[in-house]
């Protein structure tokens, strides 16, 4: 097991390699990602155990639809059985890295509680409107700036942790160590796809929308409702398939599935 050291452009061609993917097989790789998201929202509104099944489920779902990607360059059919099937590829140690991620997670913002009295815990957790409302007047710069520094190592040690365990079979320590290496060797790449994933994802959407709703006023919610899902079942497979990028790039593309 290697971790290529790649040069900061790098960040900008997983994007277009993503998006590359995405053109070979459209309309099964936009079903794909929205299984993907009903199966996660299903499973969150599930009382008392949804949360936990969500995170839990989400590390499999995430190495199913880089198998999809994979697929789709090789030339290979996808379908619905490709973002399951990867459920049972090292399925013990998937569960685990979801469960782990969730402490993780909610242990920082716990943590985060004793900068702002618990205020962004109980806004984030809120599952009502009300208890939003409640909470959305805190000041949460600091407590914020104190989650995201916190976990960027856990989001780094988590990034290829799923595919990882799953094609090649590593240990949850092995393949959360390999990750953070990979993202961490690989910083300045890392860097340039962010900010490229800013730019795609959210900045020229958002430029695009506000031009049309400039152009036609009158037409702000016909222009929402024909503009806005086209290009999220455009933008979400697209970067759904960079991260394969991501990782075919960095560790070599693995023939062991």
């Amino acid at each position: 097991m290697r971790a290529q050291t790649l040069p900061s452009a790098a960040g900008w061609s997983w994007i277009m390699t993503g998006f590359a993917i995405f053109r070979r097989n459209p309309l099964v790789l936009g079903m794909l990602v929205l299984t993907y998201w009903f199966t996660v929202i299903f499973l969150n509104i599930l009382p008392f155990i949804g949360t936990l099944a969500a995170s839990l489920i989400i590390p499999g779902l995430s190495v199913g639809l880089m198998q999809a990607a994979r697929q789709v360059e090789r030339g290979q059919p996808i379908g619905v059985q490709t973002l399951f099937g990867s459920l049972k590829e090292n399925g013990r140690t998937l569960i685990a890295l979801g469960a782990l991620y969730l402490c993780c997670t909610l242990g920082i913002l716990g943590l985060s509680a004793l900068l702002d009295g618990g205020d962004m815990f109980h806004f984030m957790m809120a599952s009502s409107r009300a208890e939003r409302l409640a909470a959305e007047d805190a000041d949460f710069i600091a407590p914020a700036l104190f989650v995201m520094v916190m976990m960027t190592p856990v989001m780094m040690a988590y990034w290829f942790a799923p595919v990882l365990a799953a094609w090649h079979h590593l240990s949850l320590g092995r393949s959360l160590f390999f990750s953070l290496v990979a993202c961490w060797i690989n910083w300045r790449a890392f860097l340039v796809y962010g900010v490229g994933l800013m730019l795609v994802a959210g900045i020229a959407p958002g430029v695009l929308l506000g031009l049309l709703l400039l152009i036609f006023p009158d037409a702000a919610n016909f222009i929402a409702a024909v503009i806005t899902m086209p290009m999220v079942l455009v933008i979400a497979p697209t970067v759904f398939a960079s991260f394969y990028a991501c990782y075919r790039d960095i560790f070599g593309i693995s023939e062991i599935v």
